[in-house]
């Protein structure tokens, strides 16, 4: 197969894992980080919008997110956006900042977290052997057009192969690590 078919796999692959990573980054843990409010969007302007488009959010101490708005008639659609989010945080309005405390977990939340991980892991596997049945239809393609003869396609075949065992291993280990991160008490 040609060096970059191979390269354009290997970076379609490699979106799925960063993919992967920034939906793990979005599951809580019991630590208070940026990137858990990623996924909130707030009513504002008489549109939807990222609450990083309306405010600048830090993580001031282990347990708590604060979330300064920049414009001070957005800070109740702020609350709501985080109250809304489905996220189990119950954010604390104090002048133009919010303030989100993040709670204890428990371990009927720490398992049920631990799941949604696995799904998420599924997800990018699946996108992954996607990228692999598009690379090996366009390989048997080149072999049936005459452009790559039947040994070319073994080879080509092989390598699309490892490659997706590579990625399908990366994305099991990332999942190792973030249910090992959920479980920590």
């Amino acid at each position: 197969m040609a060096a970059g078919n191979m390269k354009d796999l290997e970076k379609r692959m490699q979106g799925a894992l960063d993919a992967l990573k920034h939906e793990f980054a979005g599951l809580r843990t019991g630590r208070a980080h940026v990137s858990l409010l990623d996924s909130v969007m707030v009513e504002s302007y008489g549109a939807q919008m990222p609450i990083v488009q309306i405010a600048t959010v830090s993580a001031p101490e282990p347990r708590s997110l604060s979330v300064q708005v920049w414009d001070k008639t957005n800070v109740k659609a702020a609350e709501k956006g985080i109250r809304n989010a489905g996220l189990g945080l119950n954010p604390v309005v104090d002048g133009t900042t919010v303030r989100v405390p993040i709670p204890e977990l428990t371990e009927e939340r720490r398992a049920d977290l631990a799941k949604i991980a696995g799904t998420y892991s599924e997800n990018a596997k699946i996108a992954i052997r996607n990228v692999r049945r598009h690379g090996m239809d366009d390989v048997k393609k080149a072999e049936k057009d005459g452009d790559i003869s039947k040994d070319e396609l073994k080879k080509s075949e092989d390598e699309i192969q490892k490659l997706t065992d590579d990625y399908v291993t990366s994305a099991d280990s990332l999942l190792s690590d973030k249910q090992a991160e959920i479980m920590q008490v």
